[in-house]
């Protein structure tokens, strides 16, 4: 069953056709990889996905909603989370503190007043820590992780809000081998939860951890289909080694 449904999905920047006709089904529990060249819209999909810019044509239907034109609060609320590819945790709060406001975001207002929900939600921040290894840097400063660190740290944000479908932009940028494999391994066990979309310019990453993946080339997708297929087509294979 299809969770996330993308049909027609155009969007232009004054003179630039970013997406152009842009059709994905994302299926319910799975795994689904945009890749594609430099450019060639992944990002500008996964913004007008989340209401961080509206598609210009096209409608997008999210667990069963036509959230076209829904703010990105409303798709939020329906279940929608995204992670950006420039981290943005608050530096000079702990990475505790961190968490907890993300988890604190599903609250109702009076137990937010009255700070019962500090004690209420700690197993849940201290779980999410523990998930994605910053447990032992709890009380540490959030600014003062590493850089993969403070990438684990927003993943954990992301999912605090207890998401249907989790988008990931390039959640590996900057990382070292060792902390992309790390990163594979930290997200595996969130699918039986959760739905994820990720962009990725790590081909190895991506492959190794999706069911699907679609393929744009100048705001088009060139081709849809399992890992195997993908790796086999002609199309794909042509632009990997004459565009990126």
């Amino acid at each position: 069953m299809a969770l996330l449904e993308i049909r027609g999905v155009s969007k232009t920047f004054r003179t630039l056709r970013a997406l152009d006709g842009v059709d994905v089904e994302v299926e319910a529990g799975s795994f689904h990889g945009l890749i594609g060249p430099n450019g060639s819209g992944k990002s500008t999909l996964l913004k007008a996905i989340a209401g961080a810019h509206f598609a210009d044509s096209g409608t997008i239907v999210f667990d069963g909603r036509d959230i076209t034109r829904a703010t990105p609060y409303e798709r939020a609320r329906a279940g929608l989370s995204l992670k950006f590819q420039i981290t943005a945790v608050l530096p000079e709060l702990s990475v505790y503190d961190n968490v907890l406001l993300a988890t604190q975001s599903n609250g109702r207002l009076p137990s937010l007043l009255m700070s019962a929900s500090r004690r209420t939600l700690d197993d849940e921040v201290e779980a999410l820590l523990e998930r994605f290894r910053l447990i032992d840097r709890a009380d540490d400063l959030a600014g003062e992780l590493s850089h993969g660190q403070q990438q684990w740290l927003e993943i954990a944000m992301a999912l605090a809000l207890r998401p249907k479908l989790l988008l990931l932009d390039e959640p590996t940028g900057g990382m070292s081998p060792e902390e992309r494999h790390v990163t594979g391994k930290l997200i595996e066990p969130i699918k039986p939860d959760c739905t994820l979309i990720i962009v990725e310019h790590d081909l190895h990453f991506i492959r190794d951890i999706c069911d699907r993946l679609t393929v744009l080339d100048q705001g088009k997708v060139l081709d849809q289909g399992d890992v195997e297929t993908i790796q086999r087509s002609p199309k794909v294979q042509q632009v990997f080694t004459t565009r990126v």
